[in-house]
């Protein structure tokens, strides 16, 4: 049974919206497309989003921020050595970006189009990210697991450009190769050296 526009949620539409940029790219894929998947009214979406531009940035955030949760718990963890969780959320990173890749490789390709056209959606994602490895390498720094030369901010930031082969989507062809495992975990433990000998 199709939802009325009573219950017609931003959730929904953005649901929607995936599933129509799957089978129809995002060249292709309308608002009329996924009001016709709801079963309402293109204007039944446009009242949760005002342009179709609003919902593709609505829909790229959602599928950023799956990789942003995914990875907060982590660096939340106050109770873990700071090298551990270090270890644990680039390990993270690395494999969900991998699986978004891989899995459905469709629509991975739709959000490579999508997220070039939402940088405010893309700089939100690398923002949170980057806080979330800052607040690991503080925590190394303060426990005196990380000896570092300049800002936690900094620092952060370069072990996240340091591993941007394992996480930046313009590297996916090369995360399946046979090899990129090992390539991976050499880098991060080179890194965690680096922050160990300060």
């Amino acid at each position: 049974m199709a939802p009325t526009p009573e219950t017609l949620t931003a959730e929904r539409i953005l649901e929607a919206t995936e599933e129509v940029l799957r089978r129809h790219g995002p060249a292709k894929a309308t608002v009329v497309d996924v009001a016709r998947a709801l079963g309402v009214s293109h204007g039944s979406v446009y009242r949760h989003f005002r342009t179709k531009a609003a919902l593709r940035e609505a829909v790229t955030k959602r599928w950023l921020d799956r990789t942003s949760e995914s990875l907060a718990g982590i660096a939340a963890d106050e109770g873990r050595d700071p090298a551990a969780r270090l270890r644990d959320w680039l390990a993270t990173l690395f494999e969900a970006k991998r699986r978004k890749a891989g899995d459905d490789p469709e629509l991975f390709a739709t959000y490579m189009v999508l997220t070039d056209e939402n940088g405010g959606a893309v700089a939100e994602h690398v923002a949170d990210l980057l806080g979330q490895l800052t607040r690991i390498v503080r925590a190394g720094v303060d426990s005196g697991v990380f000896t570092v030369p300049g800002p936690t901010e900094t620092e952060a930031r370069a072990l996240f450009h340091a591993t941007g082969r394992f996480h930046d989507p313009c590297y996916a062809r090369e995360w399946e190769r046979p090899g990129a495992q090992g390539e991976f975990e050499a880098v991060v433990e080179l890194l965690l050296r680096g922050l160990a000998a300060g």
